[in-house]
């Protein structure tokens, strides 16, 4: 099989990577931000930064999975199990549901709650949602929740990323890296 038909396009593996890099940063920024006796001007700019990457990421995700959608991914080593192949699949999907379901919930959870994301109200964005405490709680823990979902997700990726591209060297690590590389189509 060729290179271009084992490798990530370009375009996937930069939506890859940079997305990677906004959750790794947002879910530090979601711990630390909600700590008590923190000091308010940080608390203020780190609410700011969790709210309006998670947006970029909202639209970010929905842009991922239409580019996927058009391009499928590269194929997996012919010589991988089956049940590695069941959970890549299973783990992939429910990364990207939990990355559109983390910005749902935080959107409902900031406009239930009667707060402001900036992003949106800049452009003019009306609320989707009405004001609501009970709303904005259940949001609230379906996001925290959420949260510690992805990061074990996010945890396992990683691992059998480290897993395929240090011990098995069997290409499924080298079909997203270098994030450069790759078609450029």
């Amino acid at each position: 099989m060729s290179d271009s038909a084992t490798q990530f396009r370009r375009p996937a593996r930069l939506l890859h990577w940079g997305m990677a890099v906004l959750v790794l940063a947002t879910i530090p920024a979601g711990l630390v931000m909600v700590q008590p006796d923190l000091n308010r001007t940080l608390q203020n700019t780190l609410f700011l930064f969790h709210k309006n990457v998670g947006v970029l990421l909202f639209f970010l995700v929905l842009l991922r999975a239409f580019y996927r959608w058009r391009h499928p991914p590269a194929a997996l080593p012919a010589d991988l199990p089956d049940w590695q192949r069941k959970i890549a699949g299973l783990s992939h999907r429910l990364l990207y549901a939990l990355l559109v379901i983390m910005p749902l919930a935080g959107y409902v959870r900031v406009k239930a709650g009667g707060f402001p994301l900036e992003s949106l109200d800049w452009l003019g964005v009306p609320s989707l949602v009405p004001r609501s405490d009970a709303l904005a709680a259940v949001a609230k823990n379906i996001h925290f929740l959420g949260g510690f979902a992805i990061a074990g997700l996010i945890a396992l990726h990683i691992a059998a990323a480290a897993y395929h591209g240090i011990w098995r060297r069997d290409g499924v690590f080298s079909r997203m890296w270098p994030p450069f590389a790759g078609r450029g189509d």
